[in-house]
């Protein structure tokens, strides 16, 4: 089973008989599509419609896939995979730095399609509170740093009384940052919890994630998130609390 419940999907590829190919196949899982063939209708789609998750392709007319990633994700916080047929590293690295949550090359098959909507729905999910039915045993181990407290069981996190609006791969991200309470993280061990799927994640998908990451936590009063350069991370924790 894909997800817990029906989705609305944002195809975004200037061919439609990949479009229609998508449809079909989402379809026998009761999600529901919403169709753009270029840039410019993708983010306006967006705006308009607000999916649920967005399947992007790269090249298209108007504005690039990349562009509408950087658009989509400044709008909002639904997760992206990228859907093309460009295999090259260097596309996959750019498209996880504007802020993809995964990438899959085509062509490929509906199962493999299915698993990657359900695995990035439920990291989404759990990130965004998703799973509000816990049990309250699950949710009486708050992980807290100063301020800051991730509440895993619920996969929520505040600053003090004020929630924060996290992607999956920054709410993965912050929470291996908080588990270390206040310890040196590397890079590479960042990039494996930021990106689970990935066999070999890359460390330079990082910066742009954290540094989203790290504005989010200062707007809202939380504990400075510190680059070691060339090392990794830590959270700045206040010695005299």
């Amino acid at each position: 089973m894909v997800a817990t419940r029906p989705l609305r999907i944002l195809v975004v590829d200037d061919d439609p008989a990949m479009v229609g190919a998508i449809t079909a196949l989402v379809g026998t899982e009761g999600h529901q599509v919403i169709t753009a063939y270029d840039g410019l209708t993708a983010v306006r789609r967006f705006r308009e419609e607000r999916p649920d998750l967005v399947l992007l392709d790269l090249a298209m007319p108007g504005p690039d896939g990349f562009t509408v990633a950087g658009q989509i994700r400044a709008e909002g916080e639904a997760p992206i995979v990228v859907v093309t047929g460009e295999s090259a590293e260097e596309a996959k690295v750019r498209a996880f730095a504007i802020g993809a949550d995964d990438y899959l090359v085509k062509p490929f098959g509906r199962a493999e399609l299915l698993a990657r909507i359900g695995a990035v729905m439920r990291r989404a999910e759990r990130a965004v509170g998703g799973l509000a039915a816990t049990p309250a045993s699950a949710t009486s181990n708050l992980l807290e740093i100063g301020n800051l407290a991730l509440d895993p069981g619920r996969h929520e996190t505040r600053v003090e009384d004020r929630r924060l609006s996290l992607t999956p791969t920054e709410y993965r991200l912050l929470e291996v940052l908080v588990r270390a309470g206040g310890a040196l993280v590397p890079h590479l061990r960042l990039a494996r919890a930021g990106w689970p799927a990935e066999a070999d994640p890359d460390p330079l998908w990082l910066k742009p994630h954290l540094a989203r990451l790290r504005r989010k936590v200062d707007d809202a009063g939380g504990p400075a998130i510190v680059a070691i350069r060339g090392v990794g991370y830590r959270i700045e924790v206040d010695e005299e609390t």
